[in-house]
Formats: C-alpha cells, structure tokens, sequence
C-alpha cells in the first residue's frame, strides 16, 4: 500500500486553540494546486520556501528553482550530518565588528544552532545524511559561467525529439526563443502581431521538420533568399519586402556578432523534462537551481519568459495525475506577475500555469515580499497561502483581498483575517491551506537543512 508523502514544515499552532502546538505536516499533493509564499524581509519567506523545496525532495519530488535574488543556490549546502569541520568552510568572513572569535569557533556555533532546531523538527543524523544522499542539485546560471551556462536558443538552435512527438509544444518553445531574439534587436516580438515572428518561425520550423540545422546563421541565409514561396496567402515579398528582411537580417547579424551574445548561445540545452527526470545511471532526485541574480531586469524578463515558456511546454506533454509529480518555485515573482495592463513576457506562462498545470501534478509555488503588485485574479487559483510579517497596511490589505475572496467578500472575514496577519512575529506565518480542516494555522518554518 503507498502511502502519502507528507512535507514537515515546523511549528504549527491551531487559531482555534492558542494551547494546541506541534508539527505543522501537509500533504505533498496539496501543493497541486499552487502556493503563495509572502512577506517582508525578515520575515523568514526564504528560509520557508528553502524548507518546502528540502521538503518536496525528501518527498522524491523533483524541484525546479527560478532564482531572482541569489539566496537559493543555498540548496547545494545540504549538510549530511551536524559535524562542524562541514560548516567551518563557509564562515570565513562571517564575523561581525567586535567578534573576535575563531572561525572554529563561530563554526560550532552555527552547527549547534542548526543541530538544536533541527532535532526540535525531529530529524536525526541518519535523515540528514539520507537526504544528502537522495538528491542531486544542479546550479544553472544563464550568461554566466559562475554555475552551468544555458544555451536559452536551444529549441531554435537545436532539434528536440519533440517535434516528432508533440509538435504544439516543441512550437511553443520555438515561438519563446524567437520572441527572445528580437526582444534583443528591438523588434516587435508578439507571435500574434509580428511580421518578423511569423516569418522567422515559418523559417525555422521548415528547417526543424526537415531536420535541418536552424541556427541563426541559417536562417540569416533564408531571410537572404528565402526557400518558401508565401506566407500563409501572400507572397514572401508582399508579406515582407526585400529591404526589410535585409534590415532584419543586418540586426540579426549584429547580435551574432556581439561578443556578450556568445553567452546565450553556449551550454546546457534549455529541456526541464530531462532537467527533472532521474536517469537510469543516477536515480537521485533532482533540484535544478536557475539563478538569473546576476543579470539585469531586462534580461532576466526576457530568460525567465523563455525557462518558464518551456515549462509550460514540458507540463503539457505530461499525462494527467493528481499526486505532485513536479514542483516549480520562484522567488521573488514581483514585477513578473503584474496586474493588466501590463505583459512582461513571463505573464501568459505563469498565469497558464497556475491555470492548467494542477491537472498533470505539476505544482507552482510562488514568493514575494512585494505583494502590492501582483496579478490576484491568477494567484486566485492558489489554494495555499503563507502570510508572514507586511511591511505596510496597504501590502495587507491587498493581501487581505485576495485571501478573503473565497469567503465570498465577508466583510467579517476580512476583518479578521486583517487582524490575525497584522499580528503576526517575527518568523511566524497564517497558513490558509483550503484542503485541510481547518483551512487556518499558524507555523514557524522549521530549521533548514541547507
């Protein structure tokens, strides 16, 4: 008989009765259904969501992170024990004005802390070394070298076995990349609205079926003398004139050219399926951190609408299931979940998302200490939130709203929801959880292991 996996998340106390503690536990499924994670800084949103991600691997549950700050590549410190001589790497430099200690010594230190919260969430050494051992974390850093780089062309530039077994997704991925590159030569880039888009694609995709080479210097060769008669019901030159595909190509030929390009182009091929599937030589659970801390907010956009594009892609290839078969978090989704009217190119996946991907047991969870300028209407299909410490009564009020809106606008409700959040300490969090009975608690994330 299988049994349920259960993530232990801390310590958890009943709004019911105040005298009624212990560990707060939660069905890995329930996550299915998608997570918020908000709260200022030191409120303690990182440190939960770095438990639900060590929680969701002890499940067996591969893990994929999209990192916009730079606090999560932390999972590569699993620690599989509570010996200090592993701790005493890290802390050189640790130490504060006026702390004279050692580096041993501040070592031991941090170890006993982690020891003693640790064993408060009942883990022992055994557990700890048993995680170590059952997880394989991978650190990727698009347009960089500081962990594995990403070549973010890989659905244009190199062929997927998916356009033999799925076409629509392995069109979607193409259509992301696309979008990709004439964001960075300035060119409208809506699949819907574009000449270019369209025209590239068109290109692209005749290459990719023929199981031609699609790469960028090919499809400058196509633009220059193009393979293809029409475009839908016109012909090349009506739906696109000479001169400006030749200005086209010459923007396209500058961005090859561009010695920080090269970055793009080199690297893991972009495939969150094979990212998040064991293999057959190493059947270790995965967690690929992608961290985009280092670049700029223009371009993280513009990769994190690509990864996510693929995400979205892959989740649609997979069959039904109601346990949690994935889970995809990102932290911090402020700016990237905006309200209407705008569309930064990570909206319509994340919004897909959180609409269709509970169906095939891919779960979301996403964090922020921003809360004021999100899209509610798509964090309405969360059926976890975690509220911790606000920084401003407008943040918990908007907050408030978007909690408060499966109690069918009760203004009661309401009021007591405001009341409990603005109450809240240091490091404690209102859980709303609507599969559980009853659907509030209240919990301190547990000591990280990382």
């Amino acid at each position: 008989m299988n049994t349920v996996p259960t993530l232990r998340l801390g310590q958890g106390r009943s709004l019911l009765d105040p005298h009624a503690r212990g560990l707060l536990q939660m069905p890995a499924h329930h996550l299915v259904t998608h997570a918020v994670v908000t709260g200022t800084t030191g409120s303690g949103k990182t440190g939960l969501v770095t438990v639900l991600a060590e929680e969701a691997l002890r499940a067996q549950v591969p893990v994929l992170v999209l990192d916009v700050k730079g606090d999560l590549p932390n999972l590569l410190l699993g620690l599989p024990s509570f010996d200090p001589a592993l701790v005493l790497p890290w802390v050189e430099g640790m130490g504060g004005p006026g702390d004279s200690r050692t580096d041993l010594e501040r070592a031991t230190a941090l170890a006993a802390e982690r020891e003693r919260g640790l064993r408060e969430a009942h883990f022992t050494e055994a557990q700890l070394a048993a995680y170590a051992a059952g997880m394989r974390v991978r650190l990727v850093t698009p347009g960089s070298s500081a962990g594995e780089p990403l070549h973010l062309l890989s659905s244009l530039e190199r062929r997927s076995a998916r356009w033999d077994t799925d076409p629509e997704a392995a069109r979607a991925a193409l259509g992301a990349a696309i979008s990709l590159v004439l964001r960075l030569v300035g060119r409208e880039s809506d699949p819907a609205r574009s000449r270019e888009h369209v025209l590239l694609a068109v290109l692209a995709e005749r290459r990719l079926q023929a199981r031609e080479p699609a790469d960028l210097p090919a499809l400058l060769a196509d633009l220059a003398h193009p393979p293809i008669d029409s475009v839908g019901a016109l012909t090349v030159d009506d739906f696109m004139p000479r001169t400006e595909r030749k200005a086209l190509a010459a923007a396209l030929n500058a961005l090859l050219a561009a010695p920080s390009f090269a970055s793009w182009r080199t690297g893991a091929s972009l495939d969150v399926g094979q990212w998040l599937t064991p293999s057959p030589t190493d059947p270790r659970t995965p967690c690929v951190v992608l961290s985009v801390a280092h670049l700029d907010d223009e371009e993280r956009a513009l990769v994190l609408g690509v990864v996510l594009e693929e995400v979205l892609a892959w989740t649609r290839t997979l069959p039904g299931a109601s346990r949690l078969r994935a889970l995809v978090m990102f932290d911090e989704v402020y700016g990237y979940l905006p309200p209407h009217p705008h569309d930064p190119p990570t909206k319509r996946p994340l919004v897909a998302l959180l609409k269709q991907a509970r169906a095939f047991g891919v779960g979301l969870v996403v964090a922020t200490q921003n809360p004021m300028d999100l899209d509610y209407r798509a964090l309405g299909n969360a059926g976890i939130w975690c509220v911790g410490r606000l920084q401003t009564d407008a943040d918990c009020a908007r907050v408030v709203d978007g909690l408060a809106a499966d109690d069918g606008g009760d203004r009661h409700a309401r009021q007591s929801l405001e009341a409990r959040v603005k109450s809240l300490a240091p490091r404690w969090f209102l859980v709303r959880d609507t599969h559980a009975d009853p659907r509030l608690a209240l919990l301190a994330p547990r000591q990280t292991i990382s």
